[in-house]
């Protein structure tokens, strides 16, 4: 699909479910001021802005000059994986200036942040122990506590996918690096902007990356044991929309039409995701990796080949992994890609490569990291690592589950350098 700005389009990002919309076509402020005024009627906006936006780009000014006297206060900056201190800060910092709509520009870790903001302010939590109360609350009990009022628009600069959900993740400042979840009631985001445009300040590696955590999303769910068929047909979708997207902005960072079919293969992604079929190891072990400073994509850069390659080898989704394998091979750009890391010539010799074989030559082509040694991990973080992954629920249900940190420590033994 060609990217052209000049009309704005408004659709639901799912046919299923009434939130988030999507809005794409307009210059991302002038989508934010338009939907503000005229969907929302709200008058009361705090911003939450990347702080390199902030710093190299003029993005958080024009959002500002867009909304004029509707912005009530802007939060500039949150450290990557939502610390839990930083969360409490904006919290205490827009509860009395009563905003009715948070807008976030920038990646992920704003938009999880804004999340668990609009919940807490909903139910006059500005403390770190009425926020242990909500983390505490499950899918189920959540209803306990009064559902977010606030609305919330995303404005993406990535492609981790977090603005299409109403989980969010918040990582202890207590020393454990743990990673505590959120499960508000599906109310935000509201609105996730696409500006393919806007996207070209993120740095390459960072867009990447992310990318390649939404081909996780696809990989984990065609790959599950419990995988169903409307999560199937949108894994294939967003895999073939990602894949070939990312080569192409990779080789060629100002292709809007690459980045905004990027963009639209997370919704598949995000939709895969939410179908209900549980995901596995790599998003299990990657939950804990992060906030040992590893970027949220270089997570599965390093560990979805590795993951594959573990249940390969105890023989507990071959089967899955094939049919995974060959959604990839229909794509020519893949195919281009493998044949230029395995040698020109017929394609049967691509006959031998196993699913972890084929994202490996992805990932490497992309430039991504694919040890520990190459994001700063060395042997000394594994043992927490591998005691705080038994933690999280995505490695209970991985095809092969992991239930003892031997198991653990033996993958991460294969990613080490």
């Amino acid at each position: 699909m060609a990217f052209v700005y000049g009309l704005d389009h408004l659709e639901p990002a799912f046919s299923d479910r009434p939130v988030p919309y999507i809005s794409y076509g307009l210059h991302f402020d002038e989508a934010c001021k338009h939907h503000i005024e005229n969907t929302f009627q709200a008058s009361r906006v705090y911003i939450i802005a990347s702080r390199s936006l902030s710093s190299n780009t003029s993005a958080l000014k024009r959002l500002q000059d867009a909304l004029g006297d509707k912005v009530v206060g802007v939060r500039i900056g949150m450290t990557p994986h939502t610390h839990w201190n930083e969360v409490l800060e904006v919290a205490q910092d827009a509860a009395p200036k009563d905003p009715d709509c948070i807008v976030t520009l920038g990646a992920g870790s704003l938009t999880d942040a804004a999340k668990v903001v609009s919940w807490m302010l909903a139910n006059d939590i500005t403390t770190s122990e009425g926020m242990e109360k909500l983390s505490s609350a499950t899918k189920g009990s959540s209803s306990a506590f009064k559902p977010p009022k606030i609305r919330h628009i995303a404005i993406p600069t990535s492609l981790s996918g977090g603005e299409y959900q109403a989980r969010a993740g918040v990582t202890r400042d207590d020393g454990s690096d743990l990673k505590r979840p959120f499960f508000p009631p599906p109310r935000n985001p509201s609105l996730v902007v696409l500006d393919p445009e806007l996207t070209t300040t993120t740095p390459q590696r960072i867009w990447l990356s992310t990318g390649v955590r939404a081909v996780d999303h696809c990989v984990e769910t065609l790959c599950s044991l419990l995988s169903n068929p409307s999560g199937d047909a949108d894994a294939e979708k967003g895999l073939l929309k990602l894949v070939p997207s990312l080569i192409r902005t990779h080789r060629d960072p100002g292709d809007l039409d690459a980045r905004f079919e990027s963009m639209r293969g997370v919704t598949e992604a995000m939709s895969a995701v939410s179908s209900g079929v549980p995901l596995g190891a790599s998003h299990g072990i990657g939950h804990q990796l992060g906030p040992l400073g590893v970027g949220h994509g270089e997570t599965s850069c390093i560990l979805l080949p590795a993951v594959c390659k573990w249940n390969a080898r105890a023989g507990a989704n071959v089967e899955r992994q094939e049919y995974c394998k060959n959604v990839l091979l229909r794509s020519p750009v893949v195919k281009e890609v493998l044949l230029a890391r395995y040698g020109s010539g017929e394609h049967n010799k691509l006959d031998g490569l196993d699913l972890g074989d084929v994202l490996d030559a992805i990932f490497r082509d992309l430039g991504m990291p694919r040890t520990l040694k190459d994001v700063g991990v060395g042997r000394d973080k594994l043992d927490a690592l591998a005691e705080n992954s038994l933690r999280d629920h995505w490695c209970q249900t991985n095809a092969k589950p992991l239930t003892e940190k031997a198991q653990v420590l033996e993958l991460l033994e294969t990613v080490v350098e």
